[in-house]
């Protein structure tokens, strides 16, 4: 594995970093992790460290929100029925439960009586009906489809609002407006750089758009959602919408926005930093029955971080919209009744089992398919196609191929004559664009530089494969391909220390754009060594170890745990450096250093 230095330290740097640090009343190592990712003075320190929502942007700055907000006050104030339609991952339901319980309660305050509710001709006492529609993901795939467009136009819907998808949608929305239904499109997909091929909304709120020049440029669909809810909020308390009623207050919904964003693996930097460290703190509260109960199931209590998102309550909001029905995470979410929250938590507990299963079978298949591939040759990309595979999986499926293998992958389940699949990329590799270079294969794709779907003809997967092989060769280098650990900083082992390690979860959340710190240190010894079998029995255990200054037999030891690392036993005795993150272990109430070896070099055990 490379080790890389994210920055070698100048005598200038070293100077600038040691005057930050005092400054800052930070240590070196910390200072020199914020130097490295550019938070250079004691001001924009504050600034992350402690993030506040006034640094939130402008949402007026969104291109297309003036329009998007118009509309929405028209439909509240005429009592109009409301549409919000939304994709099946967790950007989606979040972005989805977030606007239709805010637009219900927005809703819910409606003057009793108004110019435009009787020129409307609306019942006495009457709200705008909101409600959500979310598409079967094996029936009716991605996005707006004209057919369920026809049947909420049916039941009434007057205006219809698409989060986490839509920025595509030409046709479906061209079909909607001869049905006489308004479209505004909530999406962050990357979008077409020529305006004239963007779908002819009402509005589009978009950051990737051309013309959009709005400073979260990362943001999640749940994002743009939230920040065309502070804009509408605005709008109608300028309307005196609220003189008889409480306020909604935004803040309480930051925890659908953190699930969100932390699950769709946007960066957590700028706006999304902001939103993600409040919206834990709602996580953490727990208020919201739907999210009280999936953290049971979760087994999840206390404070709770990104990486828990991550990995214990994104997967078991996405396994029903991989698997079959996606709109019961919306229920879940919804739901005031603790009961129902309960059964809707443990459905979706039930179905994230059946996807881990499933997410299993499929991952060993693809694995032992890419290693068929690489065996025949030298190969940048992987593309790797079968008829029993399930569509849910095949992006998470995808993500462990890139894991493991360090190339961009895409994962394709076939079924009567058509490839369905999804991608994930590596770093220096843009995904979207090199799949637009390959569209002329392609029937339908979409996504960003990291993420993508594809659809296309079973006959034109293997030119697919030559072409997006082609685009790999000319945009990766070998050494691109390497596993590689990122070093944010060299420690001395008198360093290493539990006030260290706390004083870096301030930096914290992390995730994709801010990664938890990753140190390196010379010259330790193992004083005690053992591996831990997986648990699943299919990997190379745990490398469990403990450390310390090598020379020095009084000076403390650190527990330290590799995972995955099972085969790099090393000797008893044997000098060693080490790649780690600091972690603090919480155990009975007491806490305790402990390394997370990302890579070791040594003398390995006979």
């Amino acid at each position: 594995m490379r080790w890389i230095e994210k920055m070698e330290p100048t005598p200038e740097s070293r100077a600038g970093i040691a005057q930050f640090a005092a400054a800052a009343g930070l240590h070196l190592a910390t200072a020199q992790t914020l130097w490295s990712r550019g938070i250079r003075d004691v001001e924009s320190c504050e600034k992350f460290l402690a993030p506040q929502l006034s640094q939130l942007p402008d949402p007026f700055g969104l291109k297309g929100i003036d329009a998007a907000v118009a509309r929405m006050v028209r439909a509240l104030e005429r009592r109009e029925a409301i549409c919000i339609y939304g994709d099946y991952d967790v950007d989606g339901v979040t972005s989805t439960a977030l606007l239709v319980s805010m637009l219900r309660r927005f809703a819910a305050c409606a003057p009793a009586d108004s110019e435009a509710a009787r020129a409307a001709k609306a019942a006495p006492g009457a709200v705008a009906r909101v409600d959500f529609y979310i598409p079967h993901r094996q029936v009716e795939g991605y996005g707006l489809n004209l057919a369920a467009v026809e049947k909420l136009v049916a039941r009434g819907t007057r205006l219809l609002i698409s989060a986490d998808c839509g920025v595509t949608a030409v046709d479906e929305i061209d079909g909607a407006a001869r049905l006489g239904l308004d479209v505004v499109v909530i999406d962050h997909h990357t979008a077409s750089q020529l305006a004239e091929d963007l779908p002819r909304a009402v509005a589009i709120l978009n950051p990737h758009q051309p013309g959009c020049n709005f400073p979260g440029r990362e943001l999640a669909a749940v994002g743009v959602a939230f920040h065309l809810l502070m804009a509408l909020r605005k709008r109608l308390r300028e309307a005196g919408w609220f003189a008889q009623h409480a306020e909604p207050n935004l803040r309480e919904v930051l925890d659908l926005v953190a699930l969100g964003t932390v699950a769709d693996v946007v960066p957590l930097t700028g706006p999304n930093r902001v939103l993600v460290h409040h919206g834990l703190k709602e996580l953490s509260r727990g208020v919201r029955p739907g999210i009280f109960a999936l953290k049971q199931v979760a087994q999840l209590s206390g404070e709770v971080t990104a990486g828990d998102v991550g990995f214990k309550l994104g997967p078991r909001i996405n396994a029903a919209g991989r698997l079959d029905d996606a709109s019961v995470g919306v229920r879940l979410l919804l739901s005031q009744d603790p009961l129902e929250a309960r059964a809707l938590a443990e459905q979706l507990d039930r179905a994230n089992a059946e996807r881990q299963e499933l997410q299993g079978r499929i991952a060993g298949e693809a694995i032992s398919r890419a290693d068929q591939l690489l065996r025949a040759g030298e190969r940048r990309s992987l593309v790797v196609c079968a008829p029993d595979w399930h569509v849910g999986v095949v992006g998470i499926v995808a993500a462990r191929l890139v894991e493991r293998f360090h190339r961009p992958a895409l994962v394709l389940a076939e079924n009567e004559g058509v490839a369905k699949g999804s991608g994930r990329s590596v770093e220096g590799f843009h995904l979207y664009d090199a799949l637009a270079r390959c569209s002329r294969y392609l029937k339908k794709f979409g996504g960003h530089k990291h993420a993508a779907g594809v659809t296309l003809d079973s006959t034109d997967v293997a030119s697919f494969a030559a072409a997006f092989e082609q685009e790999a060769l000319a945009q990766l280098t070998p050494e691109q391909l390497a596993p590689r650990v990122r070093i944010d900083a060299h420690l001395e082992a008198a360093e290493i220390n539990l006030a260290l390690a706390s004083e870096l979860q301030r930096l914290a959340p992390f995730g994709a754009g801010n990664p938890e710190p990753v140190f390196a240190s010379r010259g330790l010894h193992v004083s005690e060594t053992r591996v831990l079998p997986d648990k699943k029995g299919s990997g190379p255990g745990h490398l469990k170890l403990k450390l310390a200054a090598s020379g020095e037999k009084s000076a403390a030891s650190f527990a330290s745990i590799g995972f995955g690392l099972g085969d790099r036993a090393l000797a008893p005795g044997a000098p060693i450096d080490a790649a780690f993150q600091l972690s603090v272990d919480t155990w009975n109430g007491n806490e305790r250093l402990q390394l997370k070896l990302k890579d070791v070099r040594g003398e390995s055990a006979s």
